[in-house]
């Protein structure tokens, strides 16, 4: 998210965000001459914002000869930028519909392939998404900061209890309760799966998500 956002902020300069606009509607690369000559304003201006469009993530470029020159004489090649194959997304709060799209997406093939019910292939692959999110975590992070990263808010107390503050679906679960806090539960089972001691369970309240982790010694006290 951090990365997220100073790549969005960046389209705040106003001149910066035409340059962007002028590169992502042209269907060929732009090159620095091309985009000062479009907007009338000097080539070092271009330059410097094109190139924190680069550096933010939001450009790529690629050097290469114009159309007509090659050969000995053909002078240095020259920078073009276009479109960045990166997505960037800033929500506040967090929402990660994204994640829910694509667990649905999963369920829906594995459901008309295998001929299963819908239900069972959406906890199947939340499950299935989850563990491997878990697996893919940057080597050392812990179940919250792994919570943190999706968006759910963690707080954990003393006794090992993690409550969800944040929902990252909420507007889809607040239309479809039933269906998304059980993809959610499923979600997290997984996330928890390879990691002894812990249990996740529906247990919805105003203003936060619908599952809590608690250590089974005290889910069974």
């Amino acid at each position: 998210m951090p990365q997220d956002v100073s790549s969005v902020a960046a389209l705040g300069e106003p001149l910066r965000r035409k340059l962007y606009e002028l590169v992502v509607a042209q269907r060929a690369p732009v090159s620095r001459d091309q985009a000062a000559d479009a907007l009338g304003i000097a080539r070092h201006v271009v330059k410097f914002h094109l190139d924190r469009l680069e550096g933010e993530g939001l450009l790529e470029a690629e050097f290469s000869r114009p159309s007509g020159r090659g050969g000995p004489g053909a002078g240095r090649p020259t920078k073009f930028y276009r479109r960045s194959s990166r997505e960037f997304a800033v929500s506040l709060p967090e929402r990660r519909y994204d994640l829910a799209g694509r667990i649905m997406a999963e369920a829906i093939t594995a459901s008309e392939r295998d001929g299963v019910p819908i239900a069972d292939a959406l906890s199947k692959s939340a499950h299935r998404i989850g563990r491997a999110i878990s697996k893919s975590a940057t080597c050392g992070s812990d179940l919250v900061q792994v919570l943190t990263d999706l968006g759910f808010e963690p707080h954990a107390d003393e006794n090992g209890d993690i409550k969800l503050a944040n929902c990252p679906f909420h507007s889809l679960a607040a239309d479809y309760t039933d269906l998304v806090c059980g993809l959610n539960l499923d979600l997290i089972t997984g996330l928890i799966n390879d990691r002894p001691g812990l249990r996740a369970a529906l247990d919805p309240a105003e203003g936060s998500c619908c599952v809590h982790i608690l250590p089974i010694a005290r889910w069974h006290s």
